[in-house]
């Protein structure tokens, strides 16, 4: 009897994660197979994926290149669909085994939210969707019993160190960051960085967005609150570490001070992998590390006066409610103006902390109220960028 394959559908195919992952589903046809490709703007991309995968569905999140797309791939037996609401619906099918959440930022929220209530395993690349409605995601995925799996390398590590350790306490997560290009920088070095310093990772290939959001430490703050809410742990048991080697991707100490850690080369398809086959492992042609060659691996504190964003994140999570939203929703506006020459590098830091100021707090957020607080902090965002 032939093995049914895992039908995986990829929200955000032309990303970096997205695109990964098909290089892990290419090296293993025998078990998966792409049942829906997903994207926002990258049509050339997006037909390209879809000519070589054949998916069943195909959906481009800008209706305006819907016509385009559909004219690409008119001789290919493949559904075209349009739309954000598209991608939510896409995700409901009966065929899908496997969701892969990798649409960056607040807009992978709705997506999400419809593949758990479709009982999906979700294999979680979107950090923006427990930072800004963590406590909502995982209520609602127990609800459903559908599992989340943790893509992100620190979390998958933590994931793979917690596993058959259910019983047992936990002391302390030790989340590793790279530091970023700028971790030896003091705050008037990083009055003059420039973009393209900001977008040149030391080890990591990903999107612009993340890459900046690395540089300034953001990243580490936004998975500090995601691996509260997927590991049920407070803040304060949340310790981040920075590891320029990027070998060790996270640790967690256990009540009898053991620590347990998971280790690997920079490569974000074991992770992608791992979510795919989770229990199983399956055979690779990952590179593995050679500890032979590893000269020294070492961690440091990060300065939390130069790389305040971190403050603001365990800020955000211990005020609760829906400051983790607007934390997310001024530092994505505060992103793009980097991005496009409107500001300075360390105005991105002030942008996120008027922000947070400014907004309407809810103790208690309902989920109409997340969206309310995202378009709310994005306005206030915009009119701090436009004053400077």
């Amino acid at each position: 009897m032939e093995k049914k394959k895992k039908q995986i559908a990829i929200l955000g195919s032309t990303g970096s994660i997205g695109t990964q992952a098909l290089d892990v589903i290419s090296q293993h046809p025998d078990r998966f197979e792409v049942y829906a490709l997903t994207a926002n703007n990258n049509i050339d991309l997006l037909v390209e994926q879809a000519i070589k995968f054949s998916p069943e569905v195909v959906v481009i999140a800008n209706e305006q290149k819907y016509l385009t797309l559909k004219d690409a791939l008119k001789k290919y037996p493949i559904k075209i669909w349009s739309g954000l609401e598209a991608i939510s619906d896409v995700v409901e099918s009966d065929h899908i085994d496997v969701v892969l959440a990798a649409i960056v930022g607040f807009s992978g929220l709705k997506s999400t939210i419809s593949a758990l209530k479709a009982r999906k395993v979700v294999a979680l690349a979107n950090k923006e969707t427990l930072v800004v409605a963590g406590e909502y995601i995982i209520d609602l995925a127990l609800k459903n019993g559908a599992p989340i799996i943790p893509v992100d390398s620190e979390h998958s590590a933590i994931f793979q160190c917690l596993n058959g350790e259910e019983l047992n306490r936990i002391n302390r997560i030790w989340l590793t960051a790279s530091g970023g290009p700028f971790r030896n920088f003091s705050r008037e070095e990083l009055a003059s960085v420039s973009k393209e310093q900001a977008l040149n990772h030391p080890k990591w290939c990903m999107g612009s967005k993340v890459t900046i959001d690395s540089s300034t430490l953001m990243n580490k703050g936004f998975e500090m609150i995601e691996a509260k809410w997927l590991f049920d742990v407070n803040p304060s048991q949340i310790e981040i570490v920075i590891h320029p080697q990027s070998i060790v991707h996270s640790m967690v100490e256990f009540s009898d001070t053991s620590v347990i850690s998971q280790m690997g080369v920079p490569d974000m398809r074991v992770p992608i992998q791992y979510a795919f086959t989770y229990p199983k492992r399956v055979k690779s042609d990952f590179k593995s590390v050679d500890f032979f060659q590893l000269s020294n691996l070492t961690f440091e504190k990060p300065d939390l006066n130069v790389f305040k964003n971190l403050t603001y994140a365990y800020e955000s999570i211990e005020k609760g409610g829906n400051m983790p939203c607007i934390l997310n929703a001024a530092n994505e506006i505060a992103v793009e103006a980097f991005l496009n020459d409107k500001i300075s590098y360390l105005a991105m830091f002030d942008i996120l902390e008027q922000t947070m100021q400014n907004a309407t707090f809810v103790v208690s957020p309902s989920l109409d109220d997340y969206f309310e607080s995202d378009f709310e902090a994005r306005k206030i965002a915009v009119e701090l960028i436009s004053k400077l």
